[in-house]
């Protein structure tokens, strides 16, 4: 065995460059860009097309459910046909549904619309993703991914900062040009800087046919189900947030879209430094023990939240440090939740991402309208969802996941 491990791991330490690095990040980057360009238009949006908050909110819905399918899809496939090729395809898709955004003349067409660009931005995450997992192990695999997700949290601070500016300046519809327009260049980065990670001779056979095998071999591991689930649950704080926070700090509290955006910017800046600083501290420090700080602190900003919800109407002074803490923490727990999920199933790098990419997604998907269902004048469900997003994270954690088997 160590005869055949050692030039692999040699081989892939070569392939792992920072033009590769920087391709995957900008293909994780999708969903931030797709989604938080158009944030802080929310309630222009709302108004243009004749909808109300839920029916806006319900385009992030769709958009998550198209990830979750395209990562349930994309995986598998990729295990079976290889990276490279499928990759371009998914950035090429996106582009094309990005358009049809961008003209969309009813908020049903846009729902559509938001469909296919979430499942063809989710087939190329996923992808992306197992590329990294083919060719990284260990606390190098763990370093990687966070440098992926501190790198890429450029993209949700740079988005609401950019979508506002289009807002003053231009039209909410020219958010998805610009998501078009990135869409191409991720398929000319792909073109130009990632190999093909998955030779023939290492890919499975039978695509979506041998996937519900390979899911119930990845599915006995009870650790990998509970990163997941710390993974996936941290994703589902971080939404409840996105889906409401507009409507909270700007019709609840007066902020403009500009200074909404750059609040929100602030939060994505405290995530990409606890991420980065996670991936500093990969193989010293226990990546469990990170986790749970990070549990720890979104779990206080849950509760404290509800309470100002509940009794002082979400005021500005309370919101904001609450929703600052609440992010950053997701720095720690998203990005080494999912790090150490891949590392249980090594053996299906595709579908144990594709499972990873389902769950994540499928709880935004189902976190976004939940949060919005007071409307817009209350951050009470948003409170709640935050704080039983925590606490199923921390189940994952201490119960699933449990401390006997430790990942460094």
């Amino acid at each position: 065995m160590t005869v055949i491990t050692e030039p692999i791991a040699d081989r892939s330490a070569a392939k792992i460059t920072a033009t590769l690095v920087g391709t995957v990040v900008f293909l994780t980057a999708i969903a931030p860009l797709a989604t938080d360009l158009y944030v802080p238009a929310f309630p222009v949006v709302a108004g243009d097309l004749g909808a109300t908050a839920t029916q806006v909110q319900l385009t992030l819905t769709t958009f998550f459910a198209g990830m979750a399918l395209g990562q349930l899809i994309g995986g598998p496939v990729s295990d079976r046909y290889g990276r490279r090729r499928l990759l371009i395809i998914g950035t090429l898709i996106m582009a094309a549904a990005s358009v049809v955004c961008a003209v969309s003349p009813a908020i049903s067409i846009m729902m559509a619309a938001r469909f296919v660009q979430g499942f063809a931005g989710g087939w190329a995450m996923v992808i992306g993703r197992a590329v990294i997992v083919d060719l990284a192990t260990g606390a190098r695999l763990v370093r990687v991914l966070n440098v992926i997700a501190g790198v890429g949290g450029i993209a949700p601070i740079v988005g609401p900062l950019v979508g506002a500016v289009i807002l003053q300046l231009s039209h909410w519809r020219m958010s998805f040009w610009t998501v078009a327009a990135l869409g191409l260049a991720m398929a000319v980065a792909v073109a130009l800087a990632v190999p093909e990670s998955l030779p023939v001779q290492q890919r499975h056979r039978g695509g979506l046919a041998a996937f519900g095998s390979t899911a119930r071999e990845v599915l006995r591991s009870r650790p990998f189900l509970g990163y997941v689930l710390v993974s996936g649950s941290s994703m589902g704080a971080v939404f409840a947030y996105v889906a409401t926070s507009a409507f909270v700090l700007q019709s609840m509290n007066g902020l403009s879209p500009i200074a909404y955006s750059i609040d929100f910017a602030a939060n994505a800046g405290g995530m990409t430094v606890a991420a980065l600083a996670a991936a500093r501290l990969a193989g010293r420090i226990a990546t469990r023990k990170l986790i749970l700080a990070g549990q720890l602190a979104a779990l206080a900003a849950g509760v404290a939240m509800l309470i100002g919800a509940l009794w002082l109407h979400a005021p500005l002074w309370l919101a904001v440090p609450c929703f600052f803490v609440l992010m950053t923490a997701q720095g720690l727990i998203g990005p080494n939740g999912g790090a150490l999920a891949a590392a249980q199933v090594p053996r299906h790098p595709g579908t144990g991402s594709a499972v990873l990419g389902l769950v994540q997604w499928a709880f935004a998907g189902l976190i976004a309208p939940l949060a919005g269902l007071g409307g817009s004048s209350t951050a009470v469900p948003m409170a709640i969802l935050m704080i039983s997003c925590t606490g199923l994270s921390l189940i994952g954690l201490l119960v699933l996941a449990r401390p006997r088997l430790l990942e460094r």
